[in-house]
This record gives structure tokens, C-alpha cells and sequence, in this order.
């Protein structure tokens, strides 16, 4: 199976990068780094020649920008080249709420599919980020049966999709979205049982098709990004 790398050592050294043509949901705590980590994908995925489309959901793209400056990282060469593009959908989601204060309008709710309405028909990675700010009202049912649809449109299109979930979303709908993604990472921040300091893990919860690590990976954010530290621990 193809693969594509991540840009981040641990995970491809252990997975060999994120199945081709797949979808890989990527949940965690505010500030476990869910961002960083599709933009770190996203870039590599340029480097690796790779049409690249980046949907935000809150964040406008210049807030993506100044966050990639900190680590040095040239999101410019790439989206000159077009290799990468940004799509923000924060004013839709505004201007969504502001009808539904007045108009509560089903067909408004969780309207998956029309994040992909836009996307260039060469794409072959995208980012989703994060698809959260849209599930409000929705029951179980139709999460799933929307969060289906997505996965199943970005297969027919063998398109590599990386889609994060907040963690406010993720303890609602988590395990619903776990059946339908090929592969799930969770970004995790905690107590180190044994040192007593505060620390970022990671957990490869599925990869079908890939041999994963059993243990969390502990990492850090750096000047590089994420990047995954020596030291390994049970997930028991």
C-alpha cells in the first residue's frame, strides 16, 4: 500500500506515513498541537509533490501562516506554486449561525459534503480543521450518516485526508467516527505517572493495514514541529 509521510519521525518510522486514498481522524485537548499537526502534514505532503488543499473551519489562513513562521517552515513557496491551498470557511459557519438564530434549518446542520464543493479536482491530500465547528444539533444518527458520506465521497476521489475533531466533539461522537475512518491518532496531554511533570502522548489508536506501535509516544513541540522524543510508555 502507498503511504505518505507526515513529517513527523516517529509516526513514520512506525507506520511508514498515512495510507494513500484513506481517511485518518486526529482528535486531542486544546493545545495537545491538533493543528500543528495538520499543517506539518500539509506541507509535507507538498514536499512530496502533492496537490494540498487546507479547510479551516475557525482559524483564517493568516493565523495558519504566522503559526507555520514559528517553525521556520516555507508554507509560501508552496501555496505560490500551488501546491497548497487554503480554503477558510469561518465566515460561512458565521453567516450559518446567524440564519439559524432566525431560521432553524435542518438542511443547515452538518452539511459534511459541502466542505468538498471546492476542492480542485486534481486534489490529492486535504486537511480538514476541524470539522467540530459544525456538528451542533446534530444527534448520533446523523453524524454518522453524514460523517459516512464525507468518508465515503473522499475515497471515491482517493483522496488522503487527515480530519481533526475537537475535543469538546471527539467525547460525543468519538467512537461513531471511529468506525468509518481508516486510521485514528489521539493527541493526548497528561501527568507522567512517574515523574510528576506534565507531558504530551500520543496514541495511534487504529491503522488498518499498518503495523502500529502498542505503547504511547511521547512528544514534544519544538522549533520543528512536532516531533516524537525518546521514551516510549504502556498504554496500560
Amino acid at each position: 500500500m502507498e503511504r505518505i509521510k507526515t513529517g513527523i519521525n516517529g509516526i513514520d518510522q512506525f507506520t511508514g506515513g498515512l495510507p494513500r486514498g484513506k481517511t485518518v481522524l486526529i482528535t486531542g485537548d486544546a493545545g495537545s498541537g491538533k493543528t500543528i499537526f495538520g499543517l506539518q502534514f500539509a506541507l509535507t505532503s507538498c514536499q512530496q509533490n502533492l496537490k494540498t488543499v487546507y479547510i479551516t473551519t475557525e482559524e483564517d489562513s493568516k493565523d495558519l501562516f504566522t503559526q507555520a513562521e514559528t517553525f521556520n517552515w516555507d508554507i509560501n513557496s508552496v501555496t505560490d506554486s500551488g501546491l497548497l491551498q487554503f480554503i477558510e470557511l469561518a465566515g460561512v459557519r458565521a453567516r450559518v449561525t446567524e440564519a439559524e438564530i432566525s431560521i432553524d434549518v435542518g438542511a443547515m446542520k452538518g452539511n459534511f459534503s459541502k466542505f468538498l464543493r471546492d476542492l480542485p479536482e486534481d486534489t490529492e491530500t486535504v486537511v480538514l480543521d476541524n470539522i467540530g465547528s459544525f456538528t451542533a444539533k446534530l444527534t448520533p444518527y446523523e453524524f454518522r450518516d453524514r460523517f459516512d458520506l464525507l468518508v465515503y465521497e473522499l475515497k471515491e476521489r482517493n483522496i488522503t485526508a487527515v480530519i481533526i475533531l475537537d475535543s469538546a466533539t471527539s467525547k460525543e461522537f468519538n467512537e461513531i467516527a471511529l468506525f468509518s475512518v481508516y486510521g485514528a491518532i489521539r493527541l493526548m496531554k497528561r501527568e507522567n505517572p512517574y515523574t510528576g511533570r506534565r507531558e504530551r502522548v500520543m496514541d495511534v489508536v487504529k491503522m488498518r493495514s499498518t503495523k502500529t506501535p502498542t505503547q504511547f509516544m511521547t512528544y514534544e513541540i519544538n522549533n520543528n514541529g512536532i516531533d516524537i522524543i525518546s521514551g516510549v510508555e504502556n498504554k496500560d
